[in-house]
């Protein structure tokens, strides 16, 4: 198949730059001091690219995509990083881990996460604190009595996690540097409360700014950065050295010119294939002017594309993006080389 065979709006992933994305981030943090997330892509074809780079473990953000991945095959030890009250569906987690024999760990912030863990079976957690970003997460100085419910409760208590979301996208990169270092301060006080062997937390903005040294007091065991492998245009802003490996293909469906603007193009990819809360996506070579439902109107300084033309449309934020998609499409050059369900989606 060829680009041109694809029914649009449609993911179409560059085999060789997601390897290529592959690659670098098993050479910054190799083995199982990265933990990536899964949210980013929903994909077990995916994830088991990243297992073939030396990546075993893997974050989730959801009960479907921690039960996909055990029955799947696909790593040794799961963490679902989320507060999760529904013990139905925690006691799904539970089983699949038993039938697959994988590790199946939750977050707990409360004494509710903490029942709802323990009445589904789940053996082991970690204690999700808060360090600067106002979401999940317990206060640092409360994260003991949160062990303590748990080790009660008969849970392992593996550690803490927590997540600087609010410093991914610091421009300045000596700030982002001593801010995430102070929120590591505040999740190792936690963690000396809490005890266990895991120390998690990042992302892909900050997964170069993490220290893995036992005697440093900002230190990590793990990173969970997770958009490195797709990239979006947010991320890429960041420039890390990671290639924009996926784009939403679509198809020119109507052009118009003359008038004060000049002319503009419309493409099938609108609000329903692409997620908008990071802003408009991009077009190279163009100026995206505004999405709606099924539309992505785009204007150029050069010739407009023609009707039928084809237009690689660079997402600003990768995950909910992909939430969009039932499938991608691999592709090199132009050439379709496999097609990768996105198994993950929904909850």
């Amino acid at each position: 198949m060829d680009l041109h065979d694809i029914p649009t709006p449609a993911l179409v992933v560059d085999a060789d730059v997601f390897e290529a994305n592959l690659a670098l981030m098993a050479e910054r943090i190799p083995g199982r001091r990265l933990r990536p997330h899964v949210k980013a892509h929903k994909c077990t074809a995916m994830a088991a690219a990243q297992v073939r780079h030396g990546h075993t473990t893997f974050t989730c953000a959801t009960t479907r995509e921690m039960i996909g991945m055990a029955t799947a095959g696909v790593g040794d030890d799961l963490l679902l990083a989320n507060e999760v009250l529904d013990i139905d569906r925690l006691r799904a987690v539970t089983e699949a881990g038993e039938r697959h024999g994988v590790a199946m760990t939750v977050a707990v912030d409360s004494a509710e996460t903490v029942r709802a863990a323990a009445s589904a079976g789940i053996s082991s957690v970690l204690v999700d604190v808060n360090v600067g970003l106002p979401r999940c997460g317990v206060v640092p100085d409360d994260a003991g009595r949160i062990a303590d419910l748990a080790r009660s409760a008969g849970l392992e208590v593996r550690g803490v996690m927590g997540y600087e979301g609010h410093l991914q996208m610091v421009a300045e990169t000596a700030e982002r540097t001593e801010r995430v270092r102070a929120a590591m301060l505040l999740l190792r006080r936690a963690h000396g409360a809490v005890g266990g062997d895991i120390v998690s937390a990042g992302g892909t903005g900050t997964h170069d700014l993490h220290r893995f040294d036992a005697d440093d007091p900002a230190a990590v065991t793990e990173v969970q950065a997770g958009s490195y492998a797709l990239m979006d245009s947010q991320y890429s802003s960041l420039d890390q050295g990671f290639g924009q490996a996926l784009t939403v293909l679509g198809t020119v469906i109507s052009t118009t010119t003359g008038g004060e603007r000049r002319g503009w193009a419309v493409a099938d990819v609108g609000l329903k294939a692409l997620g908008m809360d990071h802003g408009n996506p991009s077009i190279d070579g163009a100026t995206v002017w505004f999405c709606s439902d099924e539309h992505l109107t785009f204007g150029t300084d050069g010739p407009l594309p023609a009707v039928g033309d084809r237009v690689r449309v660079v997402p600003a934020h990768i995950d909910p993006t992909v939430a969009r998609h039932r499938e991608m499409w691999v592709v090199r050059g132009s050439t379709v080389v496999d097609r990768w369900a996105v198994d993950l989606r929904h909850w």
